[in-house]
Order: structure tokens, then sequence, then C-alpha cells
């Protein structure tokens, strides 16, 4: 039946405008005038805020238009002009003694001085719940409030646009939380040429010079993307929800309001652009007439201008706990209310279903009104994404059935031949015995879109022509649409199930050297045909999936004892695992060194069974496995994929033992080099627009040689591996590894007090931050690692090196705290420069590793327990509560009088990921509320402030500016969960104090044993 005029007529010129329905207005949209007014919600008047500018701070000096671009991101090694003055309007900062987090005080810490009892949730099905305890406030701080629970659902600004009633199908009350309306009202910027002060820029002239030279060499003669692009930053977009999915597999991300907008299909190379055409839109029938078609999107596109736009955003919220997320929209009007369920496999100890490029739509249709309903849900996606990978042609679609063991899927597949990468993407969607399922197998996405739009107002369906479409000509585009439609019943509810499925089983890296296979063409083929089985597949095991999401989560969500922002950040920084440009590739039989391997007896089984995983430093640093920040990331692996983490640390043992004795020019210091000497640890594994794992150490800043962190992070990753995992045999295979790399470490020990020293140049993580002599990082993270030596030498019977390494480290000890504590912490280095005396944020690392080895304590104890508590307290005084009111985590440095250390721009940053661990080690030592509410800061800045979710970047500043987008270290927020994990572990070794149930014995936990919580299984 043809739709009626007016309402074919409804979606042509002179739209109304989201406000205009908000203020009372029906046009815009097709519908029933008499059940439009029937089925409004109640109608208020505008109260979203003005959007406000952050006040500006006093100009910088500006360079020409070519020396900018030329410094446009060389301010990650100079200091920023005039950072003081100025200031900013800090959205949702707060007195220092409370910052408000929307839930009651006893929700975020349910523990107060003198109360070390403990709130018993319901039972779990067996999986313990991590519960903060004994953890003393600070007598100014204390929390006023009493204990109580909390509405886990307020989420502050975030959530005030919001002008519904629907809360949704099933939307869990934990996660991170957004009216689709929202506007966040500070945005900031990449560093800038105006933020570096013209001494400084002068300072790194030499470097400057360099960069720019190899930069134009790069880009235009070798026709490749720098590593680290300092002159094209990824602009801020403040539009990013959960990416689709599995690990290893490729990405796409669907931004938070609809919007498919991220795209990582080759592999380590990002995309970062909205394709139109890529939308659902809802139909409602009534009696056989059409009365509503809306795309669900707040967008207003230039083409596909047939299309209804402009959905009102006052009316949908979207709702994030990775790797489902939620999008809730009540239809103006229509008395329905739509959830769309996503879903992604990344299940922790799975090795199958969680690298499958998969996703799943499930559309949840509640009918709160007394009539029936037809409701169609069209997806349409267009074949690649508009830009030059589809400029040659020869894209072409085809639809499919497969049926299969009772179930069949329909859909349609879209063939992406270009090379070197080519692929098919797999829209589909589940037939049940309630539902129809229709395609339009071609459209033109550049359109006006005429032809799908009046298809499915029609009749609510799609024409599902058979055949294939022609293959496009050069320059021409093409997309198609698969609808589901199904009978919504008076005062009932019906399901809809899409998939989203991408076969790329071969790639090739920027190199085109070689050819891998993905993980997943392990289970599902190799031959590129396999798009409709991992439709299938998912459709089909999607239940199963979410069954042990929850399973795996619930133990965090139910405990009532951690805050609503930590549950919401533990599960949603989890993206960059397979967001971080990630790769898990099958290793062929053959393709490692018998000579390198040889004495590593697991090598072959841990790599050939489980496969070579690498994920990117950032997405604009495009590094993978960069092992310094690899060292604060690697929890999150560790506790989840603990096979994932042992394959990359063999990879990493194999290029140690390597050599590429290629000299290059190194750009900070202009000094020729190997690009890597043996028996060191490499910066990284490679550039995905090189050939990663055959050429290692893209990273050229730096000569990382001579960095002295890179060694001490292998060894302790080691011991930390082998306590979580109880892998003897890794071990072992890790030993003679180890003994190399601290060989090489001895020669920095150059006055032989059993203490490494720094050489005067950035030659650490902290690579525009420039350390001197004896240093409380390095010196930290020394004589750590050779307190685990002690312990690994007595595990492996070498009673001489055990001896050995005792020595060095009665002698270090003595060292580092004569050299270093001051009596209230530990100095930053033992220069004599002004920073020398600043409070780093990371002084405590070595610690922070040795406690989460089940080490530093009793018999074990390195850093005398009261200096690391009272240095941990005077960080939070000062690092944190000192800095921006308490309110953005910790920055790196502070000088003793309460003024941040602006002697480098990273020392006057906050690193997302060194907060994290920061707030670990103080849970780790007692301070838990201290460490809750370090991170909470970070959390708040980055996800409910500047709007930066899922894209949790390296580093921002007080004010202004943010560094490296979508960055890997914020993943050391799992260390917080092991952190809490342990102190659980030891509470129920001993006497428990449980709320209403008196004394009760736990038991015995052993290191293995402290895993065990963690693992759904």
């Amino acid at each position: 039946m043809a739709a009626p005029q007016s309402a074919l007529e409804g979606n042509k010129g002179g739209r109304r405008t989201c406000r205009d329905y908000r203020r009372g207005a029906q046009g815009g949209y097709i519908a029933v005038a008499a059940a439009a007014e029937a089925g409004a919600p109640r109608l208020h008047r505008d109260t979203s805020p003005p959007p406000l500018s952050p006040a500006s701070g006093p100009a910088g000096r500006h360079l020409t238009a070519t020396g900018a671009r030329i410094w446009n991101r060389l301010a990650r090694y100079s200091v920023p002009e005039g950072s003081e003055a100025g200031a900013i309007e800090v959205v949702g900062t707060l007195e220092s003694g409370n910052m408000e987090t929307g839930v009651p005080v006893s929700e975020q810490i349910s523990c107060a001085k003198g109360n070390p009892q403990v709130y018993c949730p319901e039972d779990t099905g067996g999986i313990e719940t991590v519960q903060v305890t004994d953890c003393e406030i600070p007598e100014d701080n204390r929390p006023q409030k009493e204990p109580g629970y909390c509405n886990p659902e307020d989420s502050g600004q975030l959530m005030a646009s919001y002008e519904g009633k629907a809360r949704g199908y099933q939307v869990p009350p934990f996660g991170w939380r957004i009216c689709l309306a929202h506007e966040f009202t500070e945005k900031r910027k990449p560093f800038q040429a105006k933020d570096i002060s013209l001494s400084n820029l002068i300072k790194h002239m030499g470097m400057g010079l360099r960069y720019l030279r190899w930069w134009y060499r790069k880009t235009q003669v070798e026709k490749k993307t720098p590593f680290i692009d300092m002159l094209n930053c990824v602009p801020l977009r403040q539009i990013y929800g959960c990416p689709l999915g599995g690990i290893g597999g490729g990405t796409i991300t669907r931004g938070w309001r609809g919007q498919f907008c991220r795209w990582q299909l080759n592999p380590g190379m990002y995309q970062h652009h909205t394709v139109i055409a890529d939308q659902f839109t809802v139909c409602l029938r009534r009696e056989g007439q059409t009365v509503y078609q809306q795309v669900l999107s707040l967008e207003r596109p230039s083409i596909l201008r047939s299309w209804n736009w402009g959905l009102c955003g006052y009316f949908a919220f979207y709702h994030a706990l990775y790797p489902r997320a939620w999008t809730v929209y009540q239809l103006p009007g229509q008395s329905v209310t739509l959830t769309c369920r996503q879903i992604t496999p990344i299940l922790p100890h799975d090795y199958q279903d969680s690298c499958l490029p998969v996703g799943v739509f499930v559309w949840d249709v509640e009918n709160e009104g007394d009539e029936a309903l037809d409701v169609s849900i069209m997806f349409s996606m267009r074949n690649g994404l508009g830009g030059g990978d589809d400029i040659p042609g020869g894209l072409w679609n085809e639809p499919f059935c497969l049926e299969r063991d009772g179930e069949t899927v329909q859909g349609l597949l879209l063939h992406h031949p270009t090379l070197p990468n080519p692929y098919t993407m797999a829209v589909a969607a589940r037939l049940t015995a309630d539902t129809t399922v229709t395609h339009l197998t071609a459209f033109d996405p550049d359109s006006t879109g005429q032809q799908v739009w009046q298809d499915l107002l029609q009749d609510g369906q799609l024409d599902s022509p058979a055949g294939q479409s022609t293959p496009t000509q050069k320059g021409v585009g093409v997309a198609g649409a698969v609808c589901v439609s199904g009978k919504l019943p008076p005062r009932g509810q019906c399901r809809l199930e899409f998939s989203l499925a991408w076969d790329m089983p071969k790639i090739m890296f920027g190199a085109k050297g070689q050819t891998h296979y993905r993980r997943y063409t392990r289970f599902f083929g190799q031959d590129g045909d396999a798009a409709p089985a991992l439709s299938h597949y998912a459709l089909c095991r999607y239940a199963d999936w979410e069954e042990r999401i929850s399973a795996w989560q619930c133990p965090v969500l139910d405990d009532r004892s951690l805050p609503a922002w930590y549950k919401s950040a533990l599960f949603n920084e989890l993206y960059f695992l397979a967001d971080g440009g990630t790769v898990w590739l099958e290793v062929r039989e053959g393709s490692l060194s018998e000579e390198l391997g040889e004495s590593m007896c697991q090598l072959r089984p841990i790599l050939q069974d489980y496969g070579r995983f690498g994920y990117l430093e950032g997405h604009e640093y495009r590094m993978y496995n960069t092992y310094d920040v690899h060292f604060y990331a690697s929890f999150a692996l560790v506790m989840l994929w603990p096979k994932l983490e042992l394959s990359l640390q063999y990879d990493m043992a194999l290029a140690t033992l390597r050599e590429d004795l290629t000299r290059r020019r190194y750009l900070m210091s202009g000094v020729m080099a190997p690009v890597k000497r043996r028996n060191v640890i490499p910066h990284d594994i490679g550039d995905p627009d090189d050939e990663p794992w055959l050429r290692v150490n893209a990273y050229l800043i730096h000569d990382t040689a001579d960095w002295k962190d890179l060694n001490l992070k292998f060894v302790l990753q080691v011991y930390r591996d082998y306590y979580l995992t109880g892998d003897r045999g890794f071990l072992k295979d890790m030993w003679p590894v180890c003994l190399a790399v601290m060989e090489s470490e001895m020669k920095f020990d150059k006055d032989h007090d059993g203490l490494i020293e720094n050489g005067g140049y950035a030659d650490q993580t902290y690579d525009g931050w420039v350390t001197t002599g004896p240093s409380a990082y390095c010196g930290g993270l020394w004589l750590a690692a050779v307190a685990v030596m002690v312990q690994m030498a007595a595990l492996c019977g070498a009673q001489d090196i055990r001896d050995k390494f005792s020595s060095i480290l009665s002698r270090g000890q003595e060292a580092y705290e004569r050299l270093l504590w001051n009596g209230r912490y530990y100095n930053y280095d033992s220069s004599t420069q002004p920073q020398s005396r600043s409070i780093m944020s990371d002084q405590c690392a070595g610690q922070w590793f040795l406690k989460a080895c089940g080490l530093g304590e009793g018999d074990t104890e390195v850093f005398p327990s009261p200096h690391v508590v009272r240095a941990l307290k005077t960080i939070f005084e000062l690092n944190v509560q000192a800095f921006a009111g308490g309110a953005m985590g910790a920055v790196n440095g502070m000088q003793p009088h309460g003024v941040p250390d602006r002697s480098s721009v990273q020392s006057d940053e906050v690193w997302v990921g060194v907060v994290y661990a920061l707030a670990a080690t103080m849970i780790q030592e007692g301070l838990t509320w201290e460490g809750f509410r370090t991170a909470e800061g970070c959390y708040r800045t980055v996800w409910e402030r500047l709007g930066l979710a899922f894209q949790t970047p390296e580093a921002y500043c007080q004010q202004r500016v943010f560094r490296s987008l979508a960055y890997m270290r914020p993943l050391s927020i799992w260390a917080m969960q092991l952190a809490l994990q342990q102190q659980q572990c030891k509470k129920t070794s001993w006497l428990v104090v449980e709320q209403g149930t008196g004394l009760s014995t736990g038991p015995t936990f052993g290191p293995k044993e402290a895993m065990a919580n963690l693992n759904p299984e």
C-alpha cells in the first residue's frame, strides 16, 4: 500500500527543528496527528545551557605559519609559555574535601575511619567480590554522609539535557551515560606552537630541523605516514562510543550519537571519518499505513536529503559498559521506545570468540500504547568509506541467505576488492517465525536517497531484488540496506536482531613484504568467504556471549563498596585492547628462528597455539607494543588474556636477542647509532606502515639502547607474569634473557654503589623530562628489578647469582635512601638543577610493581614502608589536592612549595595511565580512599568534562590542551583492580569483620590464586 501523500511530503523542505518539536510542533515527522497528540510526552522549554568557552589564558608567542607547522607537535619536549597565569573554567571542579560523584560517599568508598566493616552483597554465582576495607580517611576530608546505597544512574551534566522518561530495556545501572543532545562546553586542542615558550623553541631548533627533513622524506618521497606526525594531529571530536569487533580483527567505532565514525580495518591505520549512509532507520506502521519514519541520527547531511534526518536528541541517551552499549530512543509522539543493544565478543580467557571481527545489534522495541503496530528497522551501509580506497571502483554487493542448525540468517555482502587488503562486509539479520527480512542490494549513497526511502516508506519493507549489483565504475560509490520487520502488539514488545561482520583474512602491513593471517582464520578459514558464517555464528551465539560478559562483570558491578565511576572506568577503558590498532596473527610453521628460540622450550607452543599479539602505543603514536608504556598497560592483558601477555613477552625476548646494526640519525641528539643492539629491550616491535616484528624500533627520537627503564621493566614484568600465571616453564625460558638485559644494565652504575645513574637527558618513558644521576623513578625500578632477580635466581637454583644480586640490592638500597630521601618523599633526581627536588607522582613505580608481584614487604621489603607511605601522602597532598582543586588527578611533577614543575611540558602534564598506577600503589599501601579520589579526577576530566570517551589521551594539562588521543597507558586501571583483589585475598586469609555476621575466616591464597576471582571460568 502506498503511503499517504501527506506523509510523503513530510520529508521534503521546510522541516521543523528538534527544538520546534520540544515546543509542541509536529512537523518533520511522519506521524498521524491524533496519535502523536495522544502519545506525546509532556514537553518542556529549552533548558539546555548555552555553549560556553573556557576563559583563555594569556596569549602565547606565535611563530610564522611555517614555523608553527614545524613546531606544532614539539610541545612534548618543551615548556609551555605563561602556563601559570590566566584562568579557565574548570567544569566539575569542587572543594577538595568532597569531590561529588553523583552518588553518596558511602557508595564511593564504603568505609570510614574506625569502621573497617565491609558490605557483603547477594550471592554472585560463586565469584567473590572485591571489597574495599580499612581505608583511613584524612580528618579534613572525611565524608559527611552516612552509609547508604546510591542511584548509580546519575550521570551528572551528561544527562542534564535528557527530557524523556524511558529508561530502556534492561539497561544496566552502571556505565558511561550521556544524552544524545549533550554538548561539551570545553573544547580543547592538541599542543600548538602558541603553547611553547620561544626559549624552548630555540633550544630544540636542531631537533625541529632534523624532524622536518625526516618528515618531508617520509611523506613526500617515500609516500608513507610518519609514526608520529607532529605536524598533523588528530583533531578533537567528542563523539566516540564503544568500538565493534573482537581483538585483532579490525575495529569499527560507533559514536554515542549513532554515527559510524572511526575505522581500523587496515592493520594499525585509522580513518576518522563519519560515513553518512551507515545508519539505522525506524519505520512504524498502523493499520497498513506508515505513521512514522525516521533516521536515528542527529545529523543533517547534504546528501541523502530525501531521508528524514535530525532526530530529537533530547529524548534519547547512550549508555556504554564495554564491550556492550545501549542506545535508548523514546520516539516523540509514538508511545514507542527503542533500545539498541550493541554487543562485541570480548570474553576474558577466551582465545576463539574474542578474536572475531563481528558486532551484534539487538533492537528491543516496546509499545506503551493500546494499538498494535508493525515496526521495521533498516540498517544501511556503504561499501567502503567513500575515500581513496573506493576510487578505483569494482565494488559490488550481493544478497545471501545461510541456514544452519535450524537458524536462518539473511543479509547483504559488500565486496571491497581493493588491494592490498581486500575484504567483504556483511550486514545481516536473523530470520525468525515472528520477523521478515528484506533487502535492497544497491543504491547510490551520494544521491538524495529517494529510492530506498520511498521503498521503505511504502510498506515497511524493501524490494529484495535477486542477484548481485553491477561493479562500480571508478569514483562511484554503492551502498545497500537490510530491513527486519515484526509485529508489535499493544503494551507489548518485539525483538529485531542484526549483525555486522567483516572478513579481511589476509593482511599486509605498509611495507607489503609479507602476508599475515588474522587469528580468526584458524576457525573460519583463510579464503575470504567467511562473512556469512561469521554473521550466522554471531547472531546465534551472542546470548551466550552476554551471559559470559555478565558473569565476568557482575562481581564488580554488584560490589557496593566500589564507586560507580570506577565501575565505568574499569570496563570502558578496556576498549583499547581491541581498538588500539590491534592485530592478532597466526604464526606460520618455520617462521620462528631456530637459533634464537632453541633455548625457550615454550616459545613455539605459545606462539603457534595462541598467536602473535600487537597493539599500538596510541592512535597518534603508531608503534606496536611500545614496551615502556606496556609496562603500565600490561595488567589488563595478563589479568584477562594471560596467554597473549606471555606471547608478547616471548616476542620481546626474541627481539632482545637480535640486532640491527643499520645506522640512522636520532632526531633529538642528531647522533648516528644502530637501530637495535643485542641484549637490550627494544622500544617497540615496529610500525604498521612498515613491517613490524621484522623491523623493530620505529621510534627514532632517542636511541633507546641507552634508556634506563626498558630492561628493568622487562625483568619486572617477567616475574609479575610468572607470579600471576604460575607458569614455571615461562620463567625458566625468560631467565637467560633477564640475565642478559641486567648485564647490559649494569654499565649504568658508573660508581658501583649498587644504584644506576641517568645520563643527563630524557632517557626513560618520560622522554621529554631530563633526568641526571640517581633518580627516584629509574633508581626505584632498578632496585625492584634487582629484588626480583634475587627471587628468580632462587627459583632457578642459581645460588651464586642470587648472592650477587643480593649484594647489589643491599648497596643500592643504602645509596637510594641516602641520595634521594629527604624526609617527605624521594627527590626527582640527584642533580644540582632546581627541578631535582620536584615531587614526581611516579616515584614509587618500583614499589608498585613489587607489591603487584607479592613482594615489597616483610622479608622482601626494598623501600622502607614508612617512607613509601609518607611519599604517597605527600604526592596526594601536593600533586593531587594542590593541583586544579584536586579534581584532575595527579600532575607529574610538583615543586615542594606547591607550584607545578614546568621544567618540561611533561612535568606539567597529567598522564592518565600513570595516575591509575599511582592509585593502585596507594591502595596497596592502605591509602584506599586517597587512591580512588586520585583516579576519579582523571576519569571525570576525560570522560565527563573533556568529552574524550573511548579516546583517553596520554596526557592533558590543567588548561587548554591534551596530547596523544587514544593511548595505551590508561589500561593500567586494571592494576587498581589487582590491588583490590590482593587486598581482599589478604583479608580473607585472616579474620574478616563482615557487616551483620561477626567473625569468619577465609581461605589462604597463593600467587596464582590471586587471579582466581578474575577468571569467570
